[in-house]
């Protein structure tokens, strides 16, 4: 059988980094389950998939294929040698069992948003690019509830629902694919009020690893709870692609406050406060954000941003309600912050302002990253019972000063999740292993405290032996039964999540 013909060795990434061929990011594929052929596609196969999605939605062209092998995290780029995009969940359906019959796995894409190399690829892989499946398929603002497919962003969601008065919440930061959202369980600087996806997903179209397309909770069901059979809708969310690919999601939706307050808050130092935080999480007050940025985030921010508050640890505070419900809040929150040595609060009244202060704290990504040009970002993402916040935030910053790296600590600090996002140079073997044994001394410091290696990045390539160290040998045996059940070829997105 005639193959198609690549271009091979190491090939310089539109990014400027180099996409490896046929070799995932730390040089492993999971063994889990029975391994895939590992041949390359074959020109049957294209033509195949040219068949059912048309010649402009195939392609085998070395620039599309990169664009596909890496997400926004530090694992290098691995092309797979196909990408496909399907228009609808038929096509996927029949891409997939295409890739059934021959071995090839297949990796979901939306937006490339990820932070956890879920995306990388390989010899014999194809991406399924969801892009154009962007339909909001079904609105019932009476019942809160929409459908959409997986090419249907937050902000694109957001923006249909604004003239009826709702919103969809979980906000990540970047404008990620929703149903890409719900493979990662995501969450964001909300998730203190509103949850995460796994709270706010009611119901999932699914193709599975042979093409059989389920639905989660059953077809068109968008109740807000039930107790029928096993939770299927939990399973998918947050499995990152590897036991099927999401082709539609029932989403919660919300009613748009009344009133939103937004607030700064600078402090003396970093425990005063995290300390802020967990007294106002403990007082009960209903934040719908509280966002923590140590001095060198600020400093980064103000720079990128073009904000002017203080260098300093700082709190990003919003309020949501009607006027009369978030005065006391305030009010309870100020004498907290002021207990803890905090400066008064500097508001961000008009709504301009507001759209200012919460996309800087969205950019702190790329602040960060201009701190040092040039350089690469790896993002840790624990969280911790939000009793233990203020030592491991402590002891984390306390860690980073004896680095040599520029690190930078910021968080959605009110559910107990924070990163530090690290600058570095992929290129210094010196400098990547105390990277990768800082991060790992982070993770441990979580898992200590009886926290978790991921908070809404997801486990990825980078996190997988951690995973282990997390929920136990056994755990994470039956999570292989699960997969072996719905995946037994290992064909979905695999050498993600379990270790071999």
């Amino acid at each position: 059988m005639s193959k198609v013909s690549y271009l091979t060795g190491s090939v310089l990434s539109l990014c400027g980094r180099r996409c490896h061929q046929g070799r995932l990011g730390i040089g492993r594929h999971m063994s889990t389950t029975k391994i895939w052929n590992q041949q390359a596609v074959s020109e049957e196969a294209v033509s195949a998939f040219t068949s059912i999605v048309g010649s402009q939605n195939v392609s085998t062209a070395m620039a599309v294929r990169e664009q596909h092998g890496r997400d926004e995290s530090w694992h290098k780029c691995v092309a797979p040698d196909a990408v496909v995009w399907p228009e609808n969940t038929e096509q996927v359906s029949e891409i997939a069992k295409i890739c059934h019959k021959n071995r090839y796995p297949m990796i979901p894409f939306g937006t490339g948003t990820g932070l956890e190399g879920g995306v990388t690829a390989g010899q014999g892989m194809v991406c399924i690019q969801l892009s154009k499946l962007d339909q909001i398929t079904d609105f019932h603002p009476e019942d809160f509830d929409v459908c959409v497919q997986p090419g249907v962003t937050r902000n694109a969601l957001n923006d249909y629902l604004r003239d009826q008065g709702l919103c969809f919440p979980i906000d990540p930061g970047a404008d990620a694919s929703l149903c890409g959202m719900a493979a990662t369980s995501a969450s964001g600087t909300n998730a203190v009020r509103y949850g995460t996806m796994r709270e706010n997903v009611m119901n999932l179209e699914v193709v599975l690893a042979d093409g059989t397309i389920i639905d989660t909770a059953g077809k068109g069901r968008r109740t807000k709870k039930t107790s029928a059979g096993y939770n299927l809708t939990n399973l998918i969310v947050g499995s990152e692609g590897t036991l099927g690919i999401i082709t539609k999601a029932t989403l919660r939706l919300h009613g748009i406050p009344e009133t939103t307050m937004a607030a700064v808050c600078s402090f003396d130092t970093v425990h005063s406060a995290v300390d802020t935080v967990t007294q106002v999480m403990q007082c009960g007050v209903p934040m719908a954000r509280i966002e923590f940025l140590d001095d060198v985030m600020m400093d980064a921010c103000n720079k990128f941003s073009g904000l002017n508050h203080p260098v300093a640890p700082t709190l990003f505070l919003e309020f949501h309600g009607s006027s009369a419900s978030i005065k006391p809040q305030v009010e309870l929150v100020g004498e907290l912050a002021s207990m803890n040595n905090g400066s008064d609060f500097q508001w961000a009244e008009q709504m301009e302002d507001k759209n200012k202060l919460w996309k800087a704290r969205h950019n702190a990504w790329y602040a960060g990253l201009a701190l040092r040009p040039g350089s690469k970002g790896l993002s840790t993402d624990v969280c911790v019972p939000i009793s233990e916040l203020p030592s491991v935030i402590v002891e984390t910053k306390e860690d980073l000063k004896q680095c040599s790296f520029i690190g930078t600590i910021v968080g959605h600090v009110g559910d107990g999740n924070f990163h530090v996002l690290v600058a570095f140079n992929p290129e210094d073997p010196e400098e990547m292993k105390q990277v990768k044994e800082f991060t790992e001394r982070v993770t441990s410091r979580a898992l200590a405290v009886q926290g978790t290696c991921t908070g809404e990045h997801g486990i990825g390539l980078g996190k997988r032996h951690f995973l282990i160290e997390e929920v136990g040998d056994a755990t994470v045996d039956v999570m292989r039964l699960v997969k072996k059940a719905l995946d037994p070829h290992n064909l979905m997105n695999p050498g993600k999540v379990l270790l071999p």
